[in-house]
């Protein structure tokens, strides 16, 4: 894509969201992230009426009498959108490509991330790491991530979402809000989503196509598998064919869905053929009752 049209676009994409996060996102986005976390600030010595729990024992038997460790809320947060760039997310019959889809998303959160002096930072993979942006502050910082979303070309076609998440945590020195964006056609990746969790807020973004989940009657035709190249004939005008694909995709959706509430991930779902708002707002409704609860 030439320079000058590249740029247009990412104009475009930045007028747009921005719009959107001040008129709609904005008291979603504070009201689930802004001042959840809490960090270390001092240790002082133990007064009556202080919580036993916050009694720091090291400092405590160094001192022969009890001290307590006092924290102090985080404004600032650190965010990361580890986002799938393999094949298979070049693909749409609708509006748009899902990876066109994930970029208006994470130019949604990067902006919000901006707007309230947050951390924002890139990690594209595929079956490797192909791109890392760690997170920063900044407007320019903000165009460069849409840009090499828009922009970027992966060195590979395949998944492994296991490589992405623990490269991430590796990554992340210090708790971080995790978005992973990906339509999750990949082998098993519990044990490293479960270690994710464990270090961080961990948030699956789902992205889906309608003809992912539902074949029209049109014939004979061709299916490629993006990721692997492996071709197949199918007789769409068969009835049995359309609903052994739809019943497959069912399956493979609800096996997803259940993977991340054993894992209590909080999921986004975004399809091709809608607009990331309202899901976004859906989610922002969710953990708003959810953490009012805790």
């Amino acid at each position: 894509m030439p320079d000058a049209e590249l740029w247009k676009k990412i104009r475009r994409i930045e007028v747009y969201t921005n719009r959107l996060v001040t008129s709609v996102l904005a008291g979603g986005y504070v009201s689930v992230f802004k001042g959840r976390g809490i960090e270390f600030a001092q240790v002082r010595e133990y007064q009556p009426g202080d919580d036993v729990r916050a009694i720091d024992w090291n400092v405590t038997a160094r001192m022969n009498r009890p001290f307590v460790k006092e924290y102090t809320e985080e404004r600032e947060l650190s965010m990361l959108l580890l986002v799938d760039v393999s094949s298979s997310v070049y693909f749409g019959s609708v509006q748009q490509l899902k990876r066109e889809l994930a970029t208006e998303f994470c130019a949604s959160i990067a902006f919000s991330a901006l707007r309230h002096n947050d951390r924002v930072g890139l990690v594209l993979f595929t079956d490797r790491i192909e791109l890392t942006l760690p997170p920063k502050k900044g407007r320019r910082h903000v165009l460069r991530l849409i840009r090499e979303l828009l922009h970027f070309t992966p060195t590979a076609a395949r998944t492994n979402l296991e490589v992405a998440l623990e490269y991430a945590c590796r990554l992340l020195s210090r708790r971080s809000t995790l978005f992973v964006v990906s339509d999750f056609l990949a082998p098993d990746f519990r044990r490293p989503l479960d270690l994710a969790r464990a270090r961080h807020d961990v948030i699956a973004v789902a992205i889906s196509d309608p003809r992912e989940r539902e074949l029209p009657d049109v014939g004979l035709i061709e299916l490629k598998d993006a990721e692997t190249g492996e071709v197949v004939l199918v007789d769409t005008h068969s009835p049995v064919v359309r609903r052994a694909f739809r019943e497959r995709a069912q399956t493979r959706q609800e096996s997803r869905e259940q993977l991340f509430r054993q894992a209590r991930v909080d999921t986004i779902n975004l399809r091709t053929d809608q607009s990331v708002v309202p899901p976004l707002l859906e989610f922002f409704r969710r953990r708003k009752r959810r953490l009012a609860r805790i």
